[in-house]
């Protein structure tokens, strides 16, 4: 049986008290970290109700806190609830979809012990049906639904970026909509509003930095110097900074230039070293990146100037090569990165608490962690499937996804929690 908590839960958008059919009804299941909550999405009837059916259990399935019972279970009939039947499937909840004329979505969590609703809330589907907008709403629905049962709102409403034949993509969270935004550009990272992005464009003489509006499309220069290259930009949590490297003859360093544009300025003196690729941490008071000025590349933190650094874990694990590619869980507790441990490039993440290391992924080589929103996923690129793809794992089940497919894939950002326009 399962106990029931009081948690908040945000709509896609603000709903006015009559556009709930339950007002102020704010109730979810109580979750416990570790277990898995059973969960029935009955079948949606309507022209677009089994594409509903299936995104909505695809999402809550992809949050890897709940054990889904298939649909298949049972029939898309009207009428009062069969708890009973349900209980037996193992159900502990039950999602129950409704397509209303308005083409908003009505969804209703039920509780099988208790034989009730708990929580109702109807969600608005833009226009048209089944475009990248309806569908970022759909996935809109299904963080609300975790998030009456969890306490925290899922990750489905986000999308990743990447590189893909020397052009940035992006990507819904369950591997949809898979989308070119630039004609050419590699090591994209999101704006904290999840509405642009900032990448590197690989050139014969110089190699800038830009940006990308993707509702418009507009590009910007950001950083461009005579004989340089910028690479592997990061964008500060308040959005107002883009931390990059500079190659240049003397050396590659970390440079910080203002969103709006202006003269970087040197955050690292390599003295002919290599320092790059940074991450902010979540108060944007301190980085993480890869450096050899001690010998093997390694990964450092340090002040957001620079100055304080010091290697992130001194502690050898196996018997390592390099350590490359770091990124700051949104949380601020661990940091992923990649980790050459003999003939095995894996994703690893070093608690900041107490230094422990450990493997996330080692199937196959693995590059280019980049945490989710909820600091429990994690997107890279693996070559696992016999080309280079995006793939998820979660950290906390070790569960993993192929989220990209077709030609090779790289270099991948998780967005920010997204909200409709």
């Amino acid at each position: 049986m399962l106990a029931v908590c009081v948690v908040s839960a945000s709509p896609l958008v603000e709903l006015s008290a009559q556009d709930r059919t339950l007002p102020g009804v704010t109730l979810g299941f109580t979750y416990r970290a570790g277990q898995k909550t059973g969960l029935l999405v009955l079948p949606i009837s309507g022209a677009l109700g089994d594409s509903l059916t299936i995104m909505l259990s695809r999402d809550l399935q992809n949050s890897d806190r709940f054990t889904m019972v298939a649909s298949s279970s049972v029939a898309a009939v009207p009428g009062p609830a069969n708890y009973a039947l349900y209980a037996k499937l193992g159900a502990d909840g039950i999602v129950q979809g409704t397509l209303l004329p308005s083409g908003w979505l009505r969804v209703a969590l039920h509780d099988v012990a208790k034989t009730a609703v708990v929580n109702q809330r109807d969600f608005p589907l833009p226009v048209p049906a089944g475009s990248p907008l309806w569908r970022l709403a759909v996935h809109g629905a299904s963080d609300g639904i975790e998030e009456w049962i969890t306490g925290q709102r899922g990750i489905a409403q986000t999308r990743i970026a990447f590189e893909r034949g020397g052009r940035v993509w992006t990507v819904d969270s369950d591997g949809a909509n898979v989308t070119p935004v630039t004609s050419t550009g590699m090591s994209p990272q999101w704006l904290p509003s999840g509405r642009g992005l900032v990448y590197a464009v690989l050139g014969s003489e110089r190699s800038p930095i830009m940006t990308v509006d993707l509702t418009t499309g507009a590009q910007r220069v950001l950083t461009s110097a005579p004989g340089t290259n910028d690479v592997a930009p990061a964008v500060s949590p308040d959005g107002r900074t883009v931390a990059f490297g500079r190659v240049s003859e003397n050396g590659t360093d970390i440079y910080a230039v203002p969103i709006e544009g202006g003269t970087p300025r040197r955050v690292t003196v390599g003295r002919g070293r290599i320092s790059m690729q940074p991450s902010f941490s979540p108060d944007g008071q301190r980085i993480v990146f890869m450096s050899d000025r001690s010998g093997p590349s390694d990964v450092y933190i340090s002040d957001v100037d620079g100055t304080n650094a010091e290697v992130l874990s001194a502690a050898t694990y196996g018997d390592r090569s390099f350590r490359t590619g770091p990124d700051w869980s949104p949380n601020g507790q661990l940091v992923a990165f990649q980790s050459l441990n003999g003939n095995t490039k894996q994703i690893m993440t070093v608690n900041l608490r107490d230094q422990s290391v450990r493997s996330v992924a080692s199937e196959g080589r693995n590059d280019d962690p980049s945490w989710a929103p909820d600091s429990r996923h994690v997107v890279f690129t693996s070559d696992r499937s016999g080309v280079r793809q995006l793939w998820v794992v979660d950290i906390e089940t070790g569960n993993s996804r192929q989220l990209t497919r077709g030609a090779a894939a790289r270099l991948a950002a998780w967005s920010p929690r997204l909200v409709m326009p």
